[in-house]
C-alpha cells in the first residue's frame, strides 16, 4: 500500500485565486469576448475550476457563461485496466455544443490522456467551432500532442512525483502541493 506525502505547497488559496482570474481574462482575450463560448469542466476538479472561472467572467463581461461537467471515464485508453465496474458520475451539459467554442477546464495537464478522452467525448455530442484548454496547473511530461491554451502555473515535476489539487468544494481547503508517492 502507499500514500502521497506532502512535500511543498506551491499555490496558496490566493494564488490560486489569482490564476483563475488571470485565466478568466486570457479566455474573454482570445475569444474576443464571451458569445459563444461555453466553459465544460472535467469531473472531480475541473468542475468547481469551470464555474469559478465563470463567475469571474461574469464580474468582468457582465455575462453568465454556460458551465457543463464531463466525466469521461467511458472514454479512458486504460479502462480495461479500471476494473470490471468502473464509477461513472455522468456528464451534465444542457446545451447545444455545435458551434460553440469549448472551454475545457481540468485541474491538471499531465501526459494529456486525459484530455484526449475530453476531446473524444466533446466531439461525440455534436461539432464546436472550436475546443480550447485551461489547466490549473501544467506539470510536464506530455505522452501526447496536446498543450493547455490557458495555464495557471508550469510546474517541472519528476516522474516520481505528484500533483495535488485540493478545493474547498471537495477537500475543504484550496491548496496546490506537489507530493510524493511513499509505501507505507
Amino acid at each position: 500500500m502507499s500514500k502521497v506525502v506532502k512535500k511543498n505547497v506551491i499555490m496558496d488559496s490566493d494564488a490560486m485565486r489569482l490564476a483563475w482570474v488571470r485565466i478568466a481574462h486570457e479566455i474573454i482575450e482570445k475569444n474576443k469576448g464571451v458569445n459563444n463560448v461555453v466553459l465544460v469542466g472535467i469531473r472531480t476538479r475541473g468542475v468547481p475550476l469551470a464555474q469559478r472561472i465563470a463567475q469571474e467572467i461574469e464580474i468582468i463581461e457582465g455575462v453568465k457563461v454556460k458551465v457543463g461537467m464531463l466525466d469521461i471515464t467511458l472514454y479512458r485508453d486504460d479502462l480495461s485496466t479500471l476494473g470490471y465496474n468502473p464509477i461513472v458520475h455522468g456528464t451534465d451539459i444542457d446545451f447545444d455544443l455545435n458551434g460553440k467554442n469549448i472551454v475545457l477546464v481540468d485541474d491538471v495537464l499531465y501526459t494529456g490522456r486525459t484530455i484526449r478522452a475530453a476531446l473524444d467525448a466533446v466531439i461525440d455530442m455534436g461539432r464546436p467551432r472550436s475546443i480550447q484548454l485551461a489547466v490549473l496547473i501544467d506539470r510536464g511530461h506530455k505522452e501526447l500532442p496536446i498543450r493547455a491554451d490557458f495555464v495557471g502555473k508550469n510546474v517541472p515535476t519528476a516522474h516520481k512525483e505528484t500533483i495535488e489539487v485540493t478545493l474547498k468544494e471537495h477537500d475543504e481547503t484550496d491548496e496546490v502541493f506537489i507530493g510524493e508517492v511513499v509505501a507505507e
